[in-house]
């Protein structure tokens, strides 16, 4: 449960929103692409 709320402060820290949070949390759980993140404007995806 300690490296959930990391991640998630992490995440805030790094300017993610709760949406953006809540969506890859549900991406990392099931695996549904519709919930995986995107690349912001201008940011390559390696």
């Amino acid at each position: 449960m300690q490296e959930t709320a990391r991640l998630i402060l992490g995440l805030r820290a790094a300017g993610w929103s709760e949406k953006q949070i809540n969506d890859f949390m549900l991406f990392i759980g099931s695996g549904e692409e519709q919930y995986k993140p995107t690349p912001k404007n201008g940011e390559k995806e390696e």
